[in-house]
């Protein structure tokens, strides 16, 4: 498998969500058509019956997902990841979307320290969080969803204690910045 189509599973995966041939070049900074290329090598790649994930393709979004044939074994993974309280890590990134968001994940990063890959995708699965499509930096960001108001028993963020003191803080201003 070339070069490029290595690079093309890595962005399907991570994404999590449909991309366009359009984008996956943009992000790569080659021809769209060495993507499409590419795309067509990993359909044969996993194509077959033995593969845990497949690419699905509808008009110009493309998405790596898994298999259909492994659908009850997924369900199940997914029901137990979502299910039970929340872990300390979830508990402090949801807190500091509430007061940073909208916020996109390399901010949040920058703020909590670590990886948060994995539990974005969990607060996202639980319906606690929103990503929203950021055209102007090709990252998206991150909000809270109604859910979690509805779950926290609050009308909106502003009733979060502290909030317009800790929603614009000096101290997370400066961090994304870059000026700490």
């Amino acid at each position: 498998m070339n070069n490029v189509s290595s690079k093309i599973e890595s962005i399907l995966f991570v994404a999590g969500k449909p991309l366009t041939a359009k984008k996956m070049a943009k992000v790569l900074g080659t021809q769209e058509t060495d993507v499409s290329d590419a795309l067509g090598q990993l359909m044969l790649k996993f194509s077959g019956a033995d593969s845990g994930v497949t690419l699905l393709h509808t008009n110009e979004d493309w998405q790596l997902v898994s298999n259909p044939a492994n659908r009850e074994i997924a369900e199940q993974f997914v029901k137990a990841e979502i299910s039970g309280e929340l872990t300390r890590p979830q508990l402090e990134t949801i807190t500091v979307i509430s007061y940073c968001g909208p916020i996109t994940k390399p901010e949040l990063e920058q703020i909590r320290g670590v990886n948060c890959s994995l539990i974005l995708r969990n607060l996202l699965m639980r319906g606690l969080v929103k990503e929203n499509e950021d055209v102007a930096n090709l990252l998206p960001t991150y909000e809270v969803t109604m859910e979690y108001l509805r779950h926290m028993g609050l009308i909106s963020l502003e009733e979060l204690p502290d909030y317009q003191e800790l929603h614009k803080h000096e101290f997370i201003t400066n961090v994304l910045a870059g000026t700490s």
